[in-house]
């Protein structure tokens, strides 16, 4: 099967592309209308817009170029059988939460906006993240024009810098205006070399980065490294993770015992372990 104008985007394994949508990794794609196929459209970084659709049959297509950039991006170029095959055997809680949601892919987000926008989620639910990316995208980033809708790209962070923390204070981000100011003041300065971080292959060294920067602590880094580093040996764990953890395998552990016991108990690829559990808990428990 084919679509007009679009790219086929090969992979192999289980991939929904609603699932990863909306697993808590991304939230500035939109509903969208490509050569009468619908499916969803957004910006990567400073990139236009980029376009997906999943066909019933489980096709996937999409715009720009050939398809690798969305193939890298939503880790349809990850070998999810052999992943499952790092995971601790006869774990029921965790198969359980992978036949929940068997699809999800782990994203790979560029540095500063998956940063930036982990930065701004502190205390926040989905659609409250959603709704202040959104509005920092509107009044700070690019506009760019995709079969008729306006898509915005996330600021750059000259213009975060730029705006001030009084500014961001206006987009619902209260407390977290500063430590985004600052982070963005950070790259701006070089103080944080966001494109050596880009490129680095040591986690560790990644984690002391950010953790220098104000008001990001090991959830966040986590988060940074799992979702934009490509580093599926991270874990980061938030009330959702915990809850999961303590009332299944470790109820007397917390804190950073705990993001240990998880990191050494799921293995190398325990952020997928992750992300399985985190999409099974907040969609049933």
């Amino acid at each position: 099967m084919s679509l007009p104008g679009l790219v086929e985007i090969p992979y192999e394994g289980a991939f929904s592309l609603e699932d990863t949508l909306k697993s808590g990794q991304l939230f500035h794609w939109e509903r969208a209308a490509l050569n009468d196929c619908a499916g969803y459209a957004g910006c990567l970084g400073s990139r236009g817009p980029s376009f997906i659709t999943q066909t019933e049959e489980g096709g996937v297509y999409g715009l720009p170029d050939d398809g690798a950039v969305l193939s890298r991006y939503f880790g349809l170029d990850h070998a999810i059988e052999s992943i499952h095959g790092t995971f601790p055997g006869e774990d029921a809680v965790l198969a359980e939460a992978i036949a929940y949601c068997p699809g999800i892919r782990l994203a790979r987000q560029p540095m500063w906006e998956c940063l930036a926008t982990f930065i701004t989620s502190s205390l926040k639910q989905v659609a409250h993240i959603r709704a202040i990316s959104m509005k920092l995208r509107s009044r700070y980033g690019e506009a760019h024009e995709l079969a008729g809708q306006t898509f915005y790209s996330y600021p750059e962070p000259g213009a975060l810098a730029r705006a001030g923390e009084d500014a961001l204070r206006e987009c619902s981000l209260g407390y977290r205006a500063k430590s985004l100011h600052l982070a963005a003041e950070a790259i701006v300065s070089g103080k944080f070399d966001l494109e050596a971080m880009e490129s680095e292959e040591d986690p560790e060294k990644v984690m002391a980065a950010l953790l220098e920067l104000h008001g990001v602590g090991e959830k966040i880094a986590n988060c940074v490294l799992l979702f934009s580093g490509g580093f599926h040996g991270a874990f980061p764990i938030d009330v959702w993770i915990e809850r999961i953890l303590r009332e299944n395998y470790r109820k007397r552990v917390r804190g950073h015992k705990l993001q240990k016991w998880a990191v050494d108990y799921f293995g190398e690829n325990a952020g997928y372990a992750q992300q399985y559990l985190f999409h099974f808990a907040r969609k049933t428990l």
